[in-house]
């Protein structure tokens, strides 16, 4: 196979290849089948038409032959009477001249060698056309003046059944070969619709959705599949709600311990004077509580995440009202919001969705000097959520990987008050993927990043 072709292999799909090699298949197949009945049934016409027209020829020349060994006047008659329609032609060839009835025709538009084989005494015929009529031409000599008699029997029906019969062999070659292509396009549908049902699943699966499952198949040689995969699929959902309740369960073991030193630590900080390694040492600790804190909270959320979708918390939400609402409650209520007029509502689960919007405005707070711009606005079928911030921006390298879990980016490794826990951003794509949204960053035109979340609106 060359490039070019393993290149078109890779761009046609399996439905489409097999629907193609069908089509061929069975466009050379019916040719072969057309190109044979053509070739026996106009054999066969010709055959008994050219039969025909010697039979009656023959018949012609002894009644010639019988009026000129009677000397009979009556010639020009008798071929006049011997035509058989407008378009035949009779000519006798009789001491140099030439005796004609029917439809003219000049003598010397005609094969010279049929009329020279007839007066050697052989017997000749040849399809022709003369003067745009196609015409078979039978000259047979005649024993008595040395004559020769040459008749033109016309072809034009037998030309019209011919063309008839090819007609209908193209078109039932065509037809036939379409509808091989739509036998292989059905049919390979068909044959696909377990692997499409399964690539469906597999993908519904990897983006968080674990009940994603196959159907029950009553094919034996499909039942396997979806009976494994499924069992995979449980397997993997159990695996899954396990490390989240154990997540949560941890999480939530370590609350208690971790409110009860954010306390000593701040009463430790209000009360006791210290000075030089001491006083460092305490804001170091102070600090790493609080981190800790947060990072515990965020676990938290992220093992709820985790859990199965609650289809009955989602409401339609207004997220421009939403955003106000969250800018209204920080202490910074300096950043310029636009809503676009006319933005539809969001089928959300509205702590969720509350979540996202804040931890964008948290992460700009933090690690870019905060935000410059939130905008809501329409885009297709789908609302978009927009956070600029006035950092730096965000390496192309790393715009994938501050998504995941624990992900810090550039600050990964350092220890603060304002580093965070590396699970703000993850819990803002899992919290958007589980809506059917996707989360992404760009560069904001003047500098800075842009945080880009899309939300299908709800459906009316």
């Amino acid at each position: 196979m060359t490039t070019d072709q393993r290149r078109w292999a890779v761009r046609l799909s399996l439905r489409w290849r097999v629907a193609t090699v069908l089509g061929l298949g069975s466009l050379l197949v019916t040719s072969a089948l057309a190109a044979a009945t053509w070739n026996l049934a106009s054999g066969y016409l010709l055959r008994q038409r050219e039969q025909g027209a010697v039979r009656q020829a023959e018949v012609n020349v002894r009644l010639v032959d019988d009026s000129l060994r009677r000397g009979s006047d009556g010639l020009g008659d008798l071929l006049t009477g011997l035509t058989t329609g407008p378009d035949s032609t009779i000519l006798l060839f009789q001491d140099g001249r030439v005796l004609t009835s029917g439809r003219p025709v000049d003598p010397t538009t005609l094969p010279s060698a049929l009329v020279d084989l007839a007066r050697e005494g052989t017997p000749a015929r040849q399809r022709l056309v003369v003067d745009g009529i196609p015409a078979l031409a039978v000259t047979l000599p005649v024993s008595s003046g040395e004559a020769v008699y040459l008749e033109l029997f016309p072809l034009l029906q037998l030309d019209r059944t011919f063309r008839y019969l090819s007609s209908l062999l193209v078109a039932g070659t065509v037809i036939s070969a379409l509808l091989g292509f739509c036998l292989g396009s059905w049919a390979s549908r068909r044959a696909l619709r377990p692997l499409t049902e399964l690539t469906t699943a597999a993908s519904r699966i990897a983006g968080g959705d674990l009940r994603a499952r196959l159907p029950d198949r009553a094919e034996p040689d499909l039942r396997p599949l979806a009976t494994t995969f499924n069992t995979t699929a449980d397997a993997l959902e159990q695996r899954v709600l396990r490390d989240a309740r154990f997540a949560g369960d941890v999480s939530h073991e370590l609350r208690s311990p971790l409110t009860t030193m954010v306390n000593a630590a701040e009463v430790l900080k209000r009360r006791a004077e210290l000075h030089g390694p001491a006083a460092k040492a305490l804001d170091l600790l102070t600090s790493e509580v609080d981190r800790f804190a947060r990072m515990v909270v965020d676990l938290l959320e992220i093992s709820r995440a985790d859990q199965v979708t609650d289809d009955q918390a989602l409401e339609p939400v207004d997220v421009g009202d939403l955003v106000h609402n969250i800018v209204a409650i920080r202490s910074d209520t300096t950043i310029p919001i636009s809503v676009e007029e006319g933005t539809p509502l969001v089928m959300v689960d509205r702590r969720r969705l509350d979540r996202v919007v804040t931890n964008l405005l948290d992460n700009a707070e933090r690690h870019a000097g905060g935000a410059e711009r939130v905008a809501v606005l329409h885009r297709g079928d789908s609302v978009r959520l927009e956070v600029d911030d006035a950092g730096p921006g965000i390496p192309h390298d790393l715009r994938d990987r501050i998504f995941d879990r624990f992900a810090r980016g550039t600050r990964s490794g350092s220890r603060g008050t304002d580093t965070g826990s590396g699970l703000g951003l993850a819990l803002v794509a899992q919290h958007v993927q589980r809506h059917g949204g996707t989360v992404w960053v760009e560069d904001r035109p003047g500098g800075g990043a842009r945080f880009v979340v899309e939300i299908p609106e709800a459906s009316r």
